[in-house]
């Protein structure tokens, strides 16, 4: 059924309104920066949220490097398509702590990669770099907090930084400049669908 005139006039009014505010808030943002994005909670789509952000980088012809905390060295479908494309990829291969049940192992891979996670911090041609799973490295303590967040600051002012993981600390929060809450309501594995290849992982 058609609108009426007078809806839609009303409908025009209101797109209009919501434009003003939109291009007012585009106009007001000036600053040219890298920016720092912390993706957080409970839910699914963290690291997928992460590669996404990869994949848009790298489309536009910009580099982009990635590290992998937590994940272990199994077939990863985003780092065997971004290997294609000449993306770094730092791996900490010791897979789940669950499974794992050394710490002092865990700790010696976790610093391991942090060295190659610094460099790429420290370079100017990448545009993005991932930190995918670094919020657990701070939440168990495997490395210096001061450290890792004194290495995100000081990155060269152009490159943006995702972070993702359960539970961010504060810190890292406070340092973000956009941070997201991933919120489960449901979840598959609960169920008991097992993980899927080319959607899971």
């Amino acid at each position: 059924m058609g609108k009426t005139m007078d809806e839609q006039e009303r409908h025009k009014r209101k797109a209009q309104k919501q434009k003003e505010k939109v291009d007012a808030n585009v106009a007001r943002a000036q600053i040219e920066k890298g920016v720092m994005i912390v993706v957080t909670g409970n839910g699914k789509g963290k690291s997928t949220s992460g590669f996404g952000t990869v994949a848009r980088c790298v489309g536009h012809g910009y580099k982009a490097a990635v590290v992998q905390f937590i994940k272990g060295k199994w077939d990863c479908g985003e780092r065997s398509l971004l290997e294609q494309h000449d993306v770094p990829f730092a791996v900490m291969g010791t897979g789940f702590t669950w499974n794992t049940q050394d710490r002092a192992g865990d700790i010696a891979a976790a610093e391991s990669v942090w060295e190659q996670a610094k460099k790429f911090l420290a370079d100017p041609q990448y545009h993005l770099v991932l930190l995918d799973e670094l919020t657990y490295m701070l939440g168990y303590d495997y490395l210096d907090k001061q450290e890792v967040l004194d290495a995100i600051k000081n990155r060269p002012e152009n490159q943006s930084v995702v972070v993702t993981g359960r539970g961010a600390v504060r810190e890292l929060r406070e340092l973000a400049d956009t941070v997201s809450e991933v919120k489960e309501e449901k979840h598959a594995f609960k169920a008991g669908i097992k993980a899927r290849k080319g959607v899971d992982w």
